[in-house]
């Protein structure tokens, strides 16, 4: 480019006010808002200011975990570990901005904000969803439905560059609905009806589950990724089951590998805008992208190769928590005391974190990415 024009362009940007600039910047991803600090001492200061954090996209802190409390109750503690591994929780995992509660589940994180599922004290089969922001400590009540308190899978969708409203998914058993039913495979309920919650209407709407006369097979664990106004769940059988925050549209994408077994299905993540899907084979880690229809590998690497010298005291024994939401880095819990380790794709290394010790519950990994947007509707 000509010096010329570059003085030009020069000239343009500094006549950009402060806002505008933030508002711009804040429109792209998050790594090249980092790349953004380096141009100029000014963008720099803009993004790191505080008037304009709320804007600016952020990176993954840290996971929401369960252990095994040592005092007599809750048996079961919540906890927080920050993704570097180090320093004081940037999370308090109490949660203690909420109102007081009986117990306090958090069932699923979104760009940034929780599902809770709540029990009252004055009733412990009466309960409260609640949808929080751990960052701003907002919070807003989300009524439970006639048979909220059977149910054990619950999702929530947020796109907060779309818009601050949010869905809450809740999958309804057949056991609500009918006395006597056939048993179900591998143990799990087969969900019929799905409800949704919208917080613009402030509503219930409840659909039927679209699926085949048995309905619709999926573990209380199951990973689930909200992405341009769609839920998608990975469901028994190689399935992952995708419906729109309306429940009109049901679409069932077919996993590119069998599952290793059948009665515990791989994990689906979100990562750089698209989804991945992650497959732990007897002696291989495959890691596909789905684009369009269709998916494609994009990484795969064996056991061995993975672990190294520490294959022969690891083998298989390890678990897939994440994708880094904006890097091609893989997060998994391995061996007794629960090891959490990074692995980069691009440069193949392997990354210890932290031990997280014997006693974390090994499905309870639930990842956050703060969001101090101020936009939760009608929030506390």
């Amino acid at each position: 480019m000509a010096p010329r024009s570059m003085k030009m362009n020069d000239d343009t940007m500094a006549k950009l006010t402060d806002d505008i600039l933030a508002e711009i910047i804040s429109r792209v991803p998050y790594r090249p808002t980092c790349c953004c600090k380096c141009v100029s001492t000014r963008w720099r200061d803009l993004i790191s200011h505080p008037d304009h954090r709320e804007k600016m996209p952020q990176s993954l802190a840290g996971f929401f975990c369960k252990d095994y409390s040592s005092d007599p109750l809750p048996r079961i503690a919540r906890r927080f570990t920050n993704v570097s591994g180090k320093g004081e929780p940037l999370v308090d995992p109490s949660l203690s901005f909420l109102p007081k509660y009986e117990n306090v589940e958090v069932l699923d994180c979104c760009n940034g904000l929780l599902l809770c599922r709540c029990w009252k004290p004055t009733d412990p089969k009466t309960l409260d969803y609640v949808v929080c922001n751990p960052a701003t400590k907002k919070w807003v009540v989300v009524p439970a439905t006639e048979w909220s308190s059977k149910v054990n899978v619950a999702r929530l969708g947020l796109e907060p560059a779309i818009s601050s409203h949010f869905h809450v998914f809740e999958f309804v058993p057949g056991s609500v609905f009918w006395k006597k039913l056939e048993p179900f495979a591998y143990g799990v309920p087969c969900f019929i009806k799905v409800g949704i919650y919208s917080s613009k209407a402030g509503v219930w709407s409840q659909k039927n589950v679209l699926a085949s006369t048995c309905g619709l097979e999926v573990p209380v664990d199951s990973r689930t990724v909200f992405l341009r106004g769609t839920l998608y769940l990975s469901a028994f059988y190689g399935l992952v089951v995708a419906v729109d925050f309306e429940g009109n549209n049901w679409r069932f994408i077919h996993t590119p590998v069998t599952p290793y077994t059948e009665d515990t299905p791989d994990g689906i993540y979100l990562s750089q805008g698209q989804l991945y899907f992650t497959h732990k084979g007897d002696s291989e880690l495959s890691i596909w992208v789905l684009e369009g229809e269709n998916w494609t590998l994009k990484h795969s690497v064996s056991c061995l190769q993975l672990f190294g010298e520490l294959y022969s005291s690891i083998g298989n024994d390890y678990n897939i928590i994440s994708i880094h939401p904006e890097h091609d880095a893989v997060f998994m819990v391995s061996g007794p005391e629960k090891a959490l380790i990074s692995y980069d794709m691009d440069s193949r290394e392997l990354c210890l974190i932290r031990q997280l010790g014997w006693d974390c519950i090994i499905t309870s990994y639930i990842p956050y990415v703060p969001l101090f947007s101020k936009s939760l509707a009608d929030g506390h």
